[in-house]
């Protein structure tokens, strides 16, 4: 019997500006392993999404792991077992998609020997993503840049100090769909202007570990107001923990919001996240992370 592991993390992606290119891989994660054994598909799920994931082939990690067999035109095992045991939330804004794809892709190949590159699966995995800023951190760590031209992919992994976050995760429940419908469908040219300027100091201070500057540098004028208005509760975590000095920023494209603060403010910057969702009537999830700069990581068992 053949079995692997692959850790996947999750990620904070659109982080202030850096709308659709812009990505942070964090030190929360999903572990996933497939195992040649038996005579049909199993899945397993155990942690987050336990209840709400699908364990059939509708399951992300199958369809992806599936999709890599398909592309390499190799026949499909007849028995596969797949367990994976989940710490980052679904629906969350945490990546949890980019996870289950990649962790699909990753086995698969791994099965088959790696007959495709680490270039190659991010390509197949932007391809069912739809855009590679979660993915490409997720895959390579660290903070990541990402651009497309057609289906050619260029990303960069940028400089970054050792900076400790908080997450807040509200109990609502906020939609892909919603979040794309929050959305203008054009925005003013001084609107991109403000945006371009300010990514590129923010990729600055989070290499400098200048938490001044990031405070500033995380406002955006092209997707976070737009989204934090829909979401109760959302424009006063940020306020309150604005008000402290933090950092703040819709992680990915929300619910959750992630803060960057010195080191003897965290709690407070915590209690502040958490009484701001209290006070509309929400319970929330706090985490503190890390950034990962490994990427994905494989263990494997024979």
């Amino acid at each position: 019997m053949k079995k692997i592991t692959w850790r996947v993390p999750a990620t904070s992606a659109n982080l202030g500006p850096g709308f659709d290119c812009l990505g942070l891989a964090l030190d929360l994660y999903n572990e996933t392993t497939f195992s040649l054994e038996g005579d049909s598909l199993l899945v397993e799920i155990d942690g987050e999404g336990k209840n709400l994931l699908p364990l059939n082939e509708q399951n992300l990690i199958l369809k992806s792991f599936l999709h890599l067999y398909h592309r390499a035109d190799a026949p499909v095992p007849r028995g596969l077992r797949v367990t994976s045991t989940n710490s980052v939330p679904v629906s969350s804004g945490l990546g949890s998609s980019a996870c289950a794809i990649l962790a699909g892709l990753l086995g698969a190949n791994s099965l088959l020997d790696e007959p495709f590159s680490r270039d190659e699966i991010l390509s197949l995995a932007t391809e069912l993503e739809g855009h590679p800023d979660n993915v490409a951190p997720a895959l390579m760590g660290g903070l990541v840049v990402s651009a497309q031209k057609g289906e050619q992919i260029f990303t960069r992994k940028l400089p970054l100090a050792d900076w400790e976050m908080v997450i807040v995760t509200p109990n609502v429940v906020w939609t892909t769909k919603e979040a794309r419908a929050a959305l203008p469908k054009q925005i003013p040219l001084a609107d991109a202007v403000f945006n371009i300027g300010r990514t590129t100091l923010l990729t600055q201070a989070l290499a400098e570990g200048n938490l001044p500057l990031l405070r500033e540098m995380m406002e955006d004028r092209l997707h976070q107001a737009y989204r934090l208005a829909k979401i109760r509760g959302a424009e006063s975590s940020q306020n309150s923990a604005r008000d402290l000095g933090a950092a703040v920023a819709l992680s990915g494209a929300g619910p959750s919001l992630i803060a960057f603060a010195a080191p003897n403010q965290l709690e407070e910057v915590e209690a502040a996240l958490l009484s701001s969702f209290r006070k509309e009537g929400i319970e929330a999830q706090i985490r503190r992370a890390r950034p990962n700069l490994e990427g994905c990581s494989k263990h494997r068992v024979f």
